[in-house]
Order: structure tokens, then sequence, then C-alpha cells
């Protein structure tokens, strides 16, 4: 009861020095015409347009070398672990730390919020998780399941470091989620990360399907930390700029020195459409798709993996019971829209998450944000803006 209190009390108050706050006025990816796919995002365009969803952040820079934060998301107020919801787990390519995985994949249904962070913050966010879990809720003593996702932000944090990983970062994105406009690109646990050689960080971005094809609404939300060859819309970006895969790596090479190829994204795919976890896993596999379209090849050592989860009520159980259960779900045949919606936001979150990115600098070193007057050049010369203008005049409602 002692240990219930003090994690109370810290939820009430939280306060961390040289915390940053990444929020900006940089554009998003449909600022500048970028119109990816041809299905209508939500009011927000984030992944909170999934009802009941919220994003918290949490962003620390400390010191010369600490760079980094935490990102939460909530799925729903209600009590997951009495009434978990619908999930699954894919890994594009499992070179990471998924803590919470396997049980995801066996049970398929999640009973906490997820956090994404560095890589040597996962275990101290998901104990953060379980006393948050535990002083919020009346589920009693039982075992836990948190899931908590990560990158690797070397680059300009020393994630070593003790004060790189702490259990008040955690308990403070969760504190501060909410619904509505996500907050994007360097903050929170896209603080330190790159995207194709430049700076990356949190993107989000969503769908809602046309009455006629259910009315559901898909939201995604990134945190890109991989390389590859920068393709937004069919304009080939990171190559007129200089910047493609093993550029670098070739050059270092001449010179003798040693790189590592890869980094890692993870990819949380929302709906409030009825899916079961089988349903899921094949809408978390599209993830990879939306990826392979800005010009990832999921590289050896980035760790590729999607969480995808249901907020439907009718798809939702309660723990323990033992009769069986009456569950209203999509059938396979009404799960193309929802595919489709999948890959266009996870296309575009990652333009938000890049083009939403300021440059962060440590004593470890620099990662410099993209250029957006170049793009917005490059973009005019391919002519790949503005697609909604080609598209029928009864968008979105039809196709």
């Amino acid at each position: 009861m002692k240990k219930v209190l003090q994690i109370a009390a810290l939820l009430c108050v939280v306060s961390i020095p040289n915390v940053v706050s990444a929020a900006n006025s940089k554009p998003r990816a449909r600022d500048l015409g970028i119109e990816v796919g041809t299905i209508s995002p939500g009011k927000y365009n984030a992944i909170t347009d999934v009802t009941g969803v919220k994003v918290g952040h949490y962003t620390v820079d400390i010191g010369e070398d600490i760079r980094t934060g935490i990102t939460a998301i909530i799925p729903s107020e209600h009590n997951m672990y009495r009434f978990p919801i619908p999930a699954a787990i894919y890994s594009g390519n499992g070179y990471g730390k998924l803590v919470g995985a396997t049980q995801v994949q066996e049970l398929g249904e999640i009973e906490t919020p997820i956090a994404l962070g560095c890589t040597q913050c996962v275990w101290t966010a998901a104990n953060a998780i379980s006393d948050w879990f535990f002083a919020t809720s009346d589920t009693g003593q039982h075992s836990l399941n948190p899931i908590v996702g990560e990158t690797n932000d070397g680059k300009v944090n020393n994630m070593w470091s003790p004060d790189s990983a702490k259990k008040e970062y955690t308990l403070a994105a969760l504190k501060a989620a909410k619904g509505g406009p996500v907050e994007e690109g360097s903050v929170g646990a896209g603080r330190g990360t790159q995207a194709f050689g430049w700076k990356g960080g949190i993107g989000t971005s969503s769908r809602v399907l046309p009455k006629s094809l259910g009315g559901y609404t898909v939201g995604v939300l990134v945190q890109t930390n991989f390389g590859g060859d920068l393709n937004i819309n069919g304009a080939p970006v990171g190559r007129e700029l200089g910047q493609y895969s093993y550029k670098t790596q070739l050059e270092e090479a001449s010179r003798g020195e040693v790189t590592i190829d890869g980094g890692s994204i993870m990819m949380v795919v929302a709906t409030d459409a009825p899916v079961m976890s089988r349903n899921l896993e094949r809408m978390a596999k599209r993830a990879m798709m939306g990826l392979g379209r800005t010009g990832s090849v999921a590289h050896n050592g980035s760790g590729d993996y999607v969480i995808a989860f249901s907020t439907n009520k009718k798809v939702r159980h309660i723990r323990g019971n033992t009769a069986p259960n009456v569950t209203q779900t999509l059938s396979n045949s009404a799960m193309s829209p929802l595919f489709q919606g999948v890959v266009e936001a996870i296309q575009e979150s990652i333009y938000n998450a890049m083009l939403k990115a300021e440059t962060v600098t440590s004593s470890r070193g620099t990662l410099e944000a993209i250029d957006v007057e170049k793009v917005k050049d490059i973009l005019d010369k391919y002519k790949v803006t503005h697609f909604d203008e080609t598209l029928s005049p009864n968008k979105p409602t039809t196709y």
C-alpha cells in the first residue's frame, strides 16, 4: 500500500529539470501539398482520431549528452486488465527489444498502455507502466504484461547513462497523454532518432473509411530511426539531396571506417473497427508496405515492429470468462479498405516525422533536420503534390 501511495503521489506532481518542449511550427506533409493515397484523414490526421486513444510525450535534454524521451499511447480509459483489447504484434525485422511481445502473440490481446523509448530504456519503462497501472486501477495483485518498444538513439543520446532511463519519464508521459492534436518530430521517444540520414522522430496520421465501407477509422503513430532512400510520393528526395543507401558507408569504407547499417522503427496501428487479433496481424503486416513506400528496405540491423489494436467494444471480453463469447467481427472480405488505410497512414506519418523534426545536437553528434525548402523544390520538380486535385469531386465518400 505504501508503494501505491508513493506512485500515486508521483503521478500528481512530476517535476524533472532540463525538459525540452519540441513543439514547433514546421509543416506537416499536407501543408506542403503531399497528399498520400486516396482515403481522407480524420479531424486531426493522427492516431487520436480513433476515439479514446490518447498520446503523451516526455522529452528530455540533460547536460551535454542526454537527448531522449518517452512516448506513451493509452488505447482506452477502461480497465484494460479486466477487459483486455484485441491486439497483434508483427515483426517485420526482429533486431530489437519489444517487451511483452510473446504474451500478445499467444493470447491476441493487450492489457496495458504502450510506451516507446530508447533501447536501454525499455525495462525501466516497463516497470513504470506496472507501477502506474497498479496505482491507477483496482486489479489487485496480478502479473502484468507491459508493452514497450524502442529504437536506438545512441547517435546523440548517451542511453547507457542512468539519466536516460528513469521511471519518472514514463510516468510523466502517461500523465501527459491526451486526445486531439499530437506533437510530432523531435519530441518524446523521437528526441534522438533519425530517418534516412536526417533527423527523424515521432509522426502520426489517420484514415477514415467512407460510410459505404464501414466508416471505420485507422490511426497510426511511428517512432522513426531507420535508413534507406527517401522517396516522397514518387519523388527521389534522398537521391536529389545526395543522401541514399550506402553512400556514406562506401565513403567511410574507403577510409577504413566501419559503420552499422539500419536502425529501427516502431509502428503503432489503432482502429475502431471490430477486428480480432488474426486480422489485426494482417493489418500490422501492411504497415511494412507503407514503410517500404518511403524507401526503407528493413536493413539487417533494423528492428521494424508493428503493434496493432482495436478499441471496438464489440470485440472486448472480460478476463477469465469461461463461457463462449459472442463476437461481432469483420469478415476477411471486409479487410481490404482497412489494409489500404494502414499503408497510406504509415507512409504519411513517416513524412510528418521528418518534416516536423528539428536538428538535435549533443556532445555525441548532430542529427540535422531535412531542409524543408529544398524538399519543396524537389516535390515541385517531380510534380508530386496536390494529388487530391486529380480525384473525383465525390471524394472522399466514394473511390
